[in-house]
């Protein structure tokens, strides 16, 4: 298999732009991943004794499926990307789209401190 380098004129096949969505995404799945589990562990160091009964198995199901959930909605970059890569905009693109990653990044940190504080959050005493 060989990799192939999308300049910014160059038309590519289906399997070539999401080829190279991927090497773009894939690598800041990692820092995504990881800024939203800093978020989590702030969370529960901050407010520590009351996370204690969460720490328990049955609560890891729900986090576990929180944390699936995060990284479907982080594909939905592909969405996205792909379409941009195979356009007249695709020059501009390349050069921008870390902003889509930086917003989407921002809306699930949001939507994180959301959940934590208005839905788990409470049910903790």
């Amino acid at each position: 298999m060989s990799a192939t380098i999308l300049s910014p004129q160059q038309p590519a096949g289906f399997r070539e732009l999401l080829s190279a969505s991927a090497r773009f995404w894939e690598p800041r799945r990692i820092l995504y991943n990881l800024i939203l589990l800093a978020v989590c562990v702030i969370w529960f160091a901050v407010s520590w004794p009351h996370f204690r009964p969460a720490l328990h198995l049955p609560y890891l199901y729900p986090m576990a499926a929180l944390a699936l959930f995060a990284n479907l909605c982080y594909s939905a970059a592909y969405l996205v990307d792909i379409p941009f890569l195979s356009s007249e905009f695709r020059s501009t693109w390349l050069s921008r789209r870390w902003m889509l990653w930086l917003a989407g990044t921002l809306f699930a940190l949001f939507l994180e401190n959301y959940w934590i504080a208005d839905e788990i959050y409470p049910d903790f005493r």
